[in-house]
């Protein structure tokens, strides 16, 4: 990993900025090696500014994770559920489907995935998919009114995530609102489903870093790209989560459509 202080800074604001908007932050993170011919990061500073994403909606949504948290555990205790445990064991079941398919298809997806013409191509398809969700759902639903069914439908749709450009908040929030969600639910329950595959992502490839033995250069490199990820995505969800309520989704499914086709043009 050869990045100098402006670039760590950069790859770190960007990472901060897309995790939570539905633009693909994987995709993001792969153009500055394709476009500016700077060395590719690779997927251990990919990761750890992952990590200060997770930071970041870890402490934005701490209340609501302290409460589903205690209420899981006492669901084990009581033998009864409630609207706080059931939730708990939604995201958890949520999570399932993309969490396998990041195992199995990681190695695959690193070697053939990361190319200008997959992220123009995905990064348009499920613009559109936005879109389409977005102007014909029904927007009623609340996360508390959420069914098993929906669920599962957002998990599996959270496996193609695993593809560059796609956006997992974005492939997400877009199955929530087909399921008819309203807006700032199905943003809620796309947040609170990244932790559990931010962390397991984070704590793999920490063991691999540790197996490695890297060097003190770059692990504080590495911890610096995530204090600059976890303080821009923090103040990232705050706003975002105020933005979609009053204008929608529509200016990134734009941003989308434009360097979608950007990155065609230069791919051809």
């Amino acid at each position: 990993m050869n990045l100098d202080f402006f670039q760590i800074t950069f790859l770190g604001v960007l990472q901060g900025l897309t995790e939570f908007l539905p633009i693909s932050s994987s995709g993001h993170l792969i153009l500055p090696s394709l476009l500016f011919s700077w060395n590719d990061q690779g997927l251990t500073f990919d990761v750890a500014v992952h990590v200060g994403t997770l930071v970041a909606v870890l402490l934005y949504f701490r209340k609501d994770i302290l409460r589903l948290t205690l209420a899981w555990l006492k669901s084990f205790a009581v033998r009864q559920n409630t609207e706080d445990s059931r939730l708990a064991w939604m995201l958890i079941v949520a999570t399932i489907p993309a969490g396998i398919a990041g195992l199995l298809l990681n190695d695959y997806v690193e070697e053939y995935g990361r190319s200008l013409l997959v992220i123009g191509v995905t990064s348009i398809v499920f613009a559109l998919f936005l879109y389409w969700s977005d102007k014909t759902g029904s927007k009623q639903l609340s996360m508390a009114e959420l069914n098993w069914k929906t669920v599962l439908l957002i998990g599996f749709a959270q496996v193609l995530a695993i593809i560059p450009g796609t956006s997992r908040s974005g492939v997400t929030m877009t199955a929530a609102l087909f399921c008819n969600l309203d807006r700032r639910a199905a943003a809620r329950f796309s947040f609170l489903m990244s932790i559990p595959l931010i962390l397991g992502s984070g704590l793999l490839k920490g063991l691999d870093l540790a197996a490695e033995g890297g060097a003190a250069v770059e692990w504080l490199v590495l911890a610096y790209g995530a204090l600059v990820s976890a303080v821009v995505a923090y103040f990232c969800i705050h706003f975002f989560l105020q933005l979609i309520e009053r204008v929608g989704f529509v200016p990134f499914v734009i941003y989308r459509l434009i360097m979608g086709f950007l990155l065609l043009t230069l791919a051809f």
